[in-house]
């Protein structure tokens, strides 16, 4: 399948989004809002949970599965006070060493005024600063889209997982095109460029791990199968001290980027 393809698979309707993988891996999964400074983020889904009886906290970028659910969610494009809620929480998380899960699928953070004249970029910023030295269990799962900073600011963990179809780039391919050629018709041919494909990241080691998709379209096998694998990481990944882990984490992303 071309990069594109992916592109259109990860966008594609009645995909499921990062809200099914949260509540099929975490069942009783508990939702906490606001970011104690502004108010709360509907892009953002945050909380804590037990998967296979572990206590974790899960933050997800969700988009919403109909037109009703986007607007609301704000078609997964996260606010500052988002990016804020979900550092609060790994804060939490940290203190009560529980492991972290983030679940990416958005095409970007929202690029409003609002959004900038409340700090998004310093929002961001302190996300990738403060979770560089976090001293918890970090692993980043992308479920679709994966888009610039707004992916990036709940990507700076331990390991990166990715679906088979999902992409993770510094733009979308018809911005690419736009800025490169004036003409976004030309997207396929940027999104061979800009090198997205989850196999793509593999080989570049900007990812850890490749999960194939159900050619069926069910995804239950995927999520009991994410379920397992995901509770094998935090059981390791929990054996290291919290400094053990903040330095490798940091060596990781000095030496592949």
């Amino acid at each position: 399948m071309k990069a594109y393809e992916r592109v259109l698979a990860a966008r594609a309707k009645g995909r499921p989004t990062a809200s099914d993988f949260l509540f099929h891996l975490v069942p009783d999964f508990t939702e906490l809002h606001g970011d104690r400074r502004f108010g709360d983020d509907p892009a953002v889904i945050a909380g804590i949970g037990r998967l296979c009886g572990m206590p974790v906290t899960v933050i997800a970028l969700e988009r919403g599965h109909n037109t009703a659910e986007r607007v609301a969610h704000n078609f997964g494009m996260a606010h500052p006070e988002g990016y804020r809620k979900a550092l609060r929480l790994m804060k939490q998380a940290e203190k009560f060493h529980r492991p972290i899960l983030c679940i990416i699928d958005t095409a970007g953070a929202y690029c409003g005024v609002a959004a900038e004249e409340r700090g998004q970029g310093q929002a961001i910023a302190e996300n990738l600063c403060e979770m560089m030295t976090l001293k918890a269990p970090i692993l980043s799962l992308f479920v679709g889209e994966g888009g610039s900073g707004g992916a990036l600011g709940l990507a700076v963990a331990d390991e990166i997982w990715m679906l088979e179809n999902a992409v993770y780039s510094v733009i979308s391919p018809e911005g690419c095109a736009s800025i490169l050629w004036k003409d976004s018709e030309k997207a396929a041919e940027a999104a061979e460029c800009l090198h997205m494909t989850a196999e793509d990241l593999l080989k570049l080691k900007a990812a850890d791990r490749i999960f194939p998709e159900p050619e069926n379209g069910d995804f239950t096998p995927l999520y009991d199968e994410l379920q397992e694998n995901i509770f094998s990481f935090f059981q390791k990944e929990t054996t290291f001290s919290g400094e053990a882990l903040a330095k490798s984490r940091y060596e990781r992303f000095r030496q592949r980027f």
